[in-house]
């Protein structure tokens, strides 16, 4: 029986790559801790109170200025807040008047 990661505990997370919510957290949005093959890293991701996601031209211009790193895989930021926040089904949609 192997040993539970401390860092799991620490971020208070359920498991490896499994992003959770840091609502008291100054700046951050979220946590994870990231695990892709051997490597094991804690990633703090997303800015704390920004209104993201709002849109579809919202959610194109976050992908294009941060394409670079999204691709970086689950080991960078900007995939889990990529993943987390400008997911397509949590699109606001606009009210037509």
């Amino acid at each position: 029986m192997s040993k539970k990661d401390p860092r799991l505990e620490r971020a208070g997370v359920s498991g490896y790559n499994q992003p959770k919510r840091t609502p008291n957290h100054p700046t951050k949005y979220g946590i994870v801790v990231a695990k892709e093959g051997n490597k094991v890293k804690t990633i703090r991701f997303g800015q704390q109170g920004a209104e993201t996601n709002k849109t579809k031209e919202q959610r194109e211009a976050f992908k294009s200025r941060h394409n670079k790193n999204i691709q970086r895989g689950k080991m960078s930021a900007a995939y889990w807040a990529n993943k987390v926040r400008w997911d397509p089904k949590k699109t606001k949609s606009k009210k037509k008047s």
